[in-house]
């Protein structure tokens, strides 16, 4: 989809689809999904999955696996280049789709607008947020060492560009961002509503270990649907 493009390609591409970014908050959320993307190294398969949870509950409900091929390199800031086709074709075995997506990677937090969420975002026409485990842009502040602690990110023209958020005391924080079709303050809430016991908020936690079953082989392409949890009377 991408291997054609130069980098200063993809640059002029990310500035033309931050065009089309938009925010609003989401009226109503039961699901929510975790995508992410595993590989082996020097290869051109990328593995990609994309895992659906109720929400705020945080039940595995269904999943879906895709390869892709693909030489686009990998390179700071142009990661949605690389992976975005990848999850694009996991969407599309996907009937009932989520409320919101989490992606590892930014949304707006981003030199120019566009990390991985926010690329995804305009592709599928999708809420998505952004949860990166690194910080790619901005002046960042740290957080206090307190669970659920954030701190604003802004870049040098002083725009709020995400949060760090603290998800655990004496850990790194992770770094929220907007991806598309929701606000910044709706994305922080919801990844707050979305740790579990680790650092990594649930849905991309999930998404990279099914993810990577994947990719060794534990697990086959296409769609799963999960049986609902039993309930005692």
């Amino acid at each position: 989809m991408y291997d054609h493009y130069s980098f200063e390609d993809a640059a002029a591409y990310q500035i033309e689809l931050a065009k089309q970014l938009k925010f609003q908050p989401l009226t109503k959320i039961k699901t929510i999904a975790g995508a992410d993307i595993s590989f082996n190294k020097n290869s051109t398969t990328m593995y990609a999955g994309i895992v659906i949870l109720t929400y705020p509950e945080m039940v595995l409900k269904s999943f879906a696996l895709e390869t892709y091929e693909t030489s686009f390199p990998y390179k700071a800031g142009f990661l949605g280049f690389k992976e975005v086709p990848a999850l694009l074709k996991v969407w599309e075995l996907i009937v009932d789709k989520p409320d919101i997506v989490v992606l590892d990677g930014n949304g707006i937090l981003h030199p120019r607008r566009m990390g991985v969420a926010s690329h995804f975002g305009i592709l599928a026409n999708q809420s998505t947020i952004g949860c990166a485990k690194s910080l790619l842009q901005g002046k960042n502040h740290q957080p206090e060492n307190v669970k659920y602690s954030t701190a604003e990110i802004k870049n040098n023209a002083g725009e709020m560009l995400g949060f760090a958020l603290r998800t655990k005391i004496k850990c790194e924080s992770v770094y929220v961002s907007a991806g598309h079709l929701i606000t910044q303050e709706e994305s922080l809430d919801i990844i707050k509503n979305s740790v579990g016991n680790y650092r990594i908020p649930e849905p991309t936690r999930v998404a990279h270990n099914i993810v990577n079953d994947f990719r060794i082989g534990k697990l086959k392409a296409g769609y799963h649907e999960l049986p609902p949890p039993l309930t005692l009377f």
